[in-house]
């Protein structure tokens, strides 16, 4: 076995993932163009990759200890390159179809985008308890490693799809419609670029089972971590922390357009910069603050952030505002994954399923409420009413930060020694 390889793999599976959110929404209007859809069929298309994500982190990583790591992330990366040739081979109608679900163009796009949402909760359902085997003694710190390459996908996804446009003039007046359409294909097939190279790393290698399997710990017992109440508290945060950290991000870019009138997009871009370079410290940070401490910071940054997002009204306020924002949620995700790993490792890659699952729930209920907060009451309103969550759980992680304090000090539960086990 090799630890580092099968960690890069799970970095790169991670790029691949995110990298296919910046493309898409990138290509979104040129699709859309080319299939005749307006913004309610679009929204259709784009549905099944959310909640296709989230059914298949919880799937996946319940079924981790069954079928095997590797198994499950081959089946992803196979699962990126036959969803992005779907979507590039799909019929296109010649004009709007009355009854587009019925029309083959739109049921092979929908299939196409339901498979790359399967594709991407199957990696989040893996990669996180590969990476807690992996690194058993080091867990929030990988976990937070790992997780920079979500912001750092993004990141390669926007640049690849800005060269291509400026290569290939796809953003000058009078663009013919053809290459328009090669365009985005063009665009939508570097996807299949990373899924082939973790593939490749991953051939032939040999995965270990996951902690809970080598230490023998049975379905029953991980299956009564989940109703352990400390769990239930860190499930309820979860619900929380990833509606700060992720709602406003798809937000930011018409919100601070709104408000400052400059490209919001920056402001995404740049928060992604943030956290790519922040999480590679997060071990650091949690070894010198306590995981709990950690969050707790992070949640006064968060809230301090969003307040500040919504009261700016010129881009030097806004980059002020975002980068307080950006700091403050950086930690989040990796370290609530982090903690789960550490404190319910009899849980193994069930209660990371759950956790993931949990976060992308969250998203997808924020996003509406966060629209008609825009809608309602305005830009502004919008990020401050999402900044009186981080308020409500700065208290709980406090209080966790000194319970644990008064109790001897944070400390990771460890299971019995690993017994060499492997599972394919």
């Amino acid at each position: 076995m090799h630890p580092r390889r099968l960690f890069f793999a799970s970095c790169l599976a991670l790029v691949t993932t995110s990298m296919v959110f910046s493309i898409r929404g990138d290509i979104l209007d040129a699709l859309s163009a080319d299939f005749h859809l307006n913004k309610q069929q679009t929204g259709l298309i784009l549905s099944p990759a959310f909640w296709g994500f989230t059914i298949s982190i919880l799937i996946g990583g319940s079924l981790v200890d069954f079928f095997g790591m590797r198994r499950l992330l081959a089946i992803s990366g196979w699962g990126y390159i036959l969803a992005t040739a779907a979507i590039l081979l799909a019929p296109r109608p010649a004009a709007p179809v009355e009854a587009f679900y019925t029309d083959p163009g739109f049921l092979v796009l929908y299939a196409g985008m339901l498979a790359l949402g399967l594709s991407q909760g199957l990696v989040e359902g893996v990669i996180n308890p590969l990476c807690a085997t992996l690194y058993p003694n080091d867990k929030t710190h990988r976990m937070n490693v790992l997780h920079a390459w979500w912001p750092g996908g993004l990141i390669v996804g926007s640049l690849l799809a800005f060269l291509i446009t400026k290569l290939m003039g796809l953003d000058a007046a009078g663009v013919s419609a053809s290459l328009l359409t090669l365009g985005w294909q063009v665009k939508l097939a570097t996807i299949i670029v990373p899924a082939i190279v973790y593939l490749v790393l991953i051939r032939g290698q040999q995965f270990p089972a996951t902690e809970r399997v080598a230490a023998g710990v049975s379905n029953r017992d991980m299956l009564s971590e989940a109703l352990r109440p400390m769990f239930l508290l860190l499930w309820l945060c979860m619900w929380m922390t990833a509606a700060t950290e992720l709602g406003p991000d798809q937000w930011v870019s018409s919100l601070i357009t709104q408000l400052t009138g400059m490209q919001g997009v920056l402001i995404l871009g740049y928060t992604a910069a943030l956290m790519f370079v922040l999480r590679f410290f997060g071990g650091a940070m949690a070894h010198r603050f306590s995981p709990f401490g950690l969050l707790t910071i992070s949640s006064v940054l968060a809230a301090m952030g969003l307040f500040a997002l919504g009261a700016v009204t010129t881009p030097v306020e806004a980059f002020l505002a975002a980068t307080v924002f950006g700091v403050g949620k950086t930690y989040f995700w990796p370290t609530m994954l982090g903690i789960t790993s550490e404190l319910f490792p009899r849980g193994g890659a069930l209660l990371l399923a759950i956790m993931g699952g949990t976060g992308n729930l969250a998203v997808a209920f924020v996003l509406p409420v966060m629209g008609g907060w825009y809608d309602s009451a305005g830009a502004a309103a919008a990020f401050r009413y999402v900044g009186i969550m981080p308020i409500a759980f700065t208290a709980i992680f406090g209080g966790l930060f000194f319970y644990f304090r008064s109790a001897g000090g944070y400390r990771a539960v460890k299971l019995p020694e690993a017994k060499g086990a492997s599972a394919d």
